[in-house]
């Protein structure tokens, strides 16, 4: 897996906001990755130290369509903690 693959997208909700005072970010990450390969892309993408990764599975949700009961997809996300001083400017102004 290329490191530009692992990062999806960023997550911002106004938990994941309020988390950005700590000096964490939060990030929904491909399936198949681990913390060295979410460490060495948010390093190379951003330019940045980071110093912790913490991986959750976020389970899917039951949906009703008709009379069907059907699943949404599990799927990854990293919550990311950086060195103090660094920040990543894609989160500024949002």
């Amino acid at each position: 897996m290329h490191l530009y693959e692992v990062l999806r997208r960023p997550l911002v909700t106004e938990k994941n906001t309020a988390l950005q005072a700590l000096n964490k970010y939060v990030f929904e990450i491909a399936d198949g990755a681990n913390k060295m390969m979410i460490q060495q892309a948010v390093e190379k993408a951003f330019k940045v130290k980071v110093t912790k990764v913490n991986i959750v599975m976020v389970r899917g949700k039951s949906k009703r369509v008709g009379r069907r009961m059907t699943h949404t997809n599990p799927w990854k996300k990293a919550i990311i903690t950086l060195q103090p001083g660094d920040k990543i400017e894609y989160f500024e102004g949002v």
